[in-house]
């Protein structure tokens, strides 16, 4: 039992050293970093170019915005091209700018993850954007003609927003 005991503590105290000696980074520093940042820019070029619309992307956000992912998928048929750029905000909260030409219903719904309209509108410079609330995200919603631009994810409206106002629309 003695020599059980022993071994148990020796055991103990290298488990210990090692713990105290490897690094392991339990920080929110580390928690933000474990999400990289993507580079956008080649993919919104592309997607200028072949869209049939003008594709919304932000312009002077602060650097405490990180792009997280990028897509772009033409349709077969000219019609349903999708445009996504997804972000942190800088309280580490979701947030994605969606856009297609598709059908504006079928759209909102796939994107907003099944958000239903909500009361009232959101103010975004001079124009005025519906609100979507769902479980899971909130979103603010501008149909324009030929394109449906969505702003959504888990963060508030007020960031959403401020994303909103950073988008400008262009065509490649």
């Amino acid at each position: 039992m003695r020599d059980m005991v022993l071994s148990l503590a020796v055991i103990g105290i290298l488990v210990g050293a090692i713990y105290i000696f490897i690094p392991h980074d339990e920080s929110a520093d580390a928690a933000r970093s474990a999400v990289k940042r993507v580079d956008y820019r080649v993919e919104l070029i592309t997607a200028r170019r072949t869209a049939p619309y003008a594709v919304a992307a932000p312009e002077g956000l602060p650097k405490t915005w990180r792009a997280t992912s990028v897509s772009y998928k033409a349709s077969d048929d000219g019609k349903g091209g999708a445009w996504h750029l997804g972000m942190l905000d800088p309280e580490q909260e979701y947030a994605a700018v969606e856009q297609s030409d598709g059908l504006p219903r079928k759209f909102i719904k796939d994107v907003t993850l099944g958000a239903a309209k909500a009361a009232g509108k959101q103010a975004v410079g001079s124009k005025k954007w519906d609100r979507y609330q769902g479980d899971k995200y909130r979103a603010l919603v501008r149909e324009e003609s030929g394109v449906t631009t969505v702003v959504t994810g888990t963060a508030p409206y007020g960031r959403l927003a401020d994303l909103a106002a950073a988008l400008v629309a262009k065509k490649g």
